[in-house]
C-alpha cells in the first residue's frame, strides 16, 4: 500500500517541469500587451488611449470565453492517465467546435461596441480609433480560441514546452508587426493604434496555425490524426461545457471586479489611478507564478485520477500547496522590502511613488491568500470540480471583497475613507475568505476518491 500523502521532492520537480514552460508562455503573452501599450504610446496619446480602452473590452471577452476551453485540460489528462489516448481526439474535436463558435461570438460582440463606448461617453476621434482597433482585433479572436484549445489539449498530455515556444515565437513576431503597421514602414499603411489591432490579429493566427502544425506533425500526436474534420459528439461536448462554463464565469468575475474597482477610483484623481495601476500591473505579473503552478496541478491531478490513484493526487496537491506558499512568502517579502524601488521603476513622480509603495505593502500580504486560492482552484479543476468554486469566488469577490473595499475606500462608515488602500484591504479580506472556502471544498471532496485497488 502506498504511504499517506506527504511532501515529495520528486513530485515537486514534476510540477515545476510543467509549470515553468506555462509561466514563460504566460509572461510572453503579457509581454505582448506591454509592447502594444509601449509602441502605441510612442505614436500618440490618443492612440494609446484607444488601445487601452479597446484592451479593457476585448481582454475580458477573451479570458472568459477561453475559460470554456480550459475544461479540455483535466478531461484530456484524465484519459491520458487511463491510457485512453484515442478518446482525447474526440475531446479535442469538440474543443475545436466550441472554439469556432466562441470565436464567432466574440467577433460579433467586438464589432458592435459602439453602444458601450457611447455609455462610457467616449466620443470624437478617440471613439473612431477605439472602434477601429476593436474591429481589426476581432478577426484574430477565432484564431486565439483555436490556439487556446490546442494549448489546453497539449497541456492535458503534459506537453507544455512546445506551446511555450509558440508563445515566444509570437512575441518575436509581435514587435516587427507593430512597427510596420503602427508607423507605416516598408510600404505598409500608417494605422496608429488600429495597426496595433491588426498586428495582434496576425499574431493570434500565427499562434493558431503554429499550434495546428505542431499537433499535425509532432511525433507525439501524428498517429491521433487530430487535424481533421471535427464531428459533434453530444456527450463530450456537454461535458466540456459543464466543466468549462463555470471556469469562464469564474474568470469573468475576477476580471470584472478589477475593472469595477478601476472605475470606482477614477474619481479620486490621476495620482491614485496611476498608483493603483502600478500595483495591479506588478502584482499581476507576480501572480503568474502561482497561476502556472496551479495549471500544472490540474494536469498532474487529472492524470492521477485517470489512473484511479487518489493517493498520488493527494501528494501532488500537498506539494502544490507547499510550492505556492513558498513562492508567495518570497514574493511577499521582496515586495515589502522593495516597494519603493518597484514603484520608482514605473514613475518618477514622487506622489505616485509614495502612494504606489504604500499600496504595494498591502499587496504584499495579498500574495499569500491569492496563491492558496489559485492553487486550490487548479486542484479542484483537476478533479473536474468547477461549479462550487464558481459560487465561492463570486461570494469572495463580489459579496465580500468589493463591498468591503467600497466601504473602506470611499465611505466613512467604518473608518475615514482610505481611497485605493481600502479597495486593496477589501481584496485581501475577500481573497482570504475565498482561499479558506476553496481549501475546505478540496478537503470535502477528497474522501470521495477511492483507494486504488491492489496498491
Amino acid at each position: 500500500m502506498k504511504p499517506l500523502a506527504t511532501l515529495s521532492l520528486q513530485e515537486s520537480r514534476q510540477i515545476l517541469a510543467l509549470a515553468v514552460p506555462i509561466l514563460i508562455a504566460e509572461l510572453s503573452q503579457a509581454a505582448m500587451g506591454f509592447i502594444d501599450t509601449l509602441m502605441a504610446a510612442r505614436y500618440g496619446a490618443e492612440d494609446l488611449a484607444a488601445v487601452a480602452l479597446g484592451s479593457g473590452i476585448w481582454l475580458p471577452v477573451l479570458i472568459s470565453l477561453g475559460g470554456l476551453l480550459m475544461a479540455i485540460t483535466p478531461m484530456v489528462a484524465n484519459h491520458a492517465g487511463s491510457d485512453q489516448l484515442r478518446r482525447t481526439r474526440l475531446i479535442f474535436h469538440q474543443g475545436v467546435l466550441i472554439a469556432l463558435f466562441a470565436g464567432a461570438f466574440a467577433w460579433l460582440i467586438l464589432r458592435n461596441m459602439e453602444v458601450v463606448l457611447d455609455l462610457m461617453q467616449v466620443t470624437g476621434s478617440l471613439k473612431i480609433k477605439t472602434l477601429g482597433y476593436l474591429d481589426a482585433l476581432s478577426w484574430g479572436i477565432p484564431g486565439m480560441m483555436l490556439y487556446q484549445g490546442a494549448r489546453s489539449y497539449s497541456e492535458g498530455l503534459g506537453k507544455t514546452q512546445p506551446l511555450m515556444k509558440i508563445a515566444l515565437f509570437a512575441l518575436l513576431c509581435n514587435i516587427p508587426l507593430n512597427y510596420l503597421l503602427i508607423y507605416g514602414k516598408l510600404g505598409f499603411p500608417e494605422l496608429g493604434g488600429v495597426g496595433c489591432g491588426w498586428a495582434t490579429t496576425i499574431v493570434m493566427w500565427i499562434m493558431a496555425l503554429s499550434s495546428g502544425c505542431y499537433l499535425r506533425y509532432s511525433r507525439h500526436f501524428r498517429s491521433l490524426y487530430l487535424i481533421s474534420l471535427p464531428r459533434p459528439r453530444a456527450n463530450y461536448l456537454l461535458t466540456i461545457l459543464r466543466i468549462g462554463i463555470p471556469i469562464g464565469f469564474t474568470l469573468l468575475i475576477e476580471v470584472s471586479m478589477f475593472t469595477v474597482i478601476a472605475l470606482l477610483i477614477a474619481r479620486l484623481g490621476e495620482i491614485v489611478i496611476a498608483a493603483h495601476q502600478i500595483t495591479l500591473s506588478f502584482t499581476g505579473m507576480v501572480f503568474m507564478i502561482p497561476l502556472s503552478i496551479a495549471m500544472a496541478l490540474t494536469i498532474r491531478i487529472g492524470q492521477f485520477n485517470g489512473r484511479k490513484d487518489p493517493l498520488s493526487a493527494a501528494i501532488t496537491a500537498r506539494n502544490g500547496y507547499a510550492l505556492v506558499c513558498c513562492s508567495s512568502v518570497i514574493s511577499c517579502t521582496l515586495i515589502a522590502l522593495l516597494s519603493m524601488q518597484i514603484a520608482a521603476m514605473y514613475s518618477d513622480n514622487s506622489d505616485i511613488i509614495r502612494l504606489a509603495s504604500s499600496l504595494l505593502l498591502i499587496a504584499a500580504i495579498f500574495q499569500i491568500p491569492d496563491a492558496i486560492q489559485v492553487a486550490s482552484a487548479g486542484i479542484l479543476r483537476g478533479h473536474k470540480d468547477t461549479a462550487v468554486p464558481l459560487m465561492i469566488v463570486f461570494t469572495a469577490y463580489w459579496l465580500i471583497g468589493l463591498p468591503l473595499g467600497y466601504l473602506l475606500g470611499l465611505t466613512d462608515l467604518i473608518v475615514p475613507a482610505t481611497g485605493a488602500r481600502g479597495f486593496w484591504l477589501g481584496m485581501i479580506a475577500g481573497l482570504s475568505v475565498g482561499a479558506i472556502l476553496l481549501l475546505l471544498r478540496y478537503q470535502s471532496i477528497k474522501p470521495k476518491c477511492k483507494r486504488p485497488t491492489g496498491s
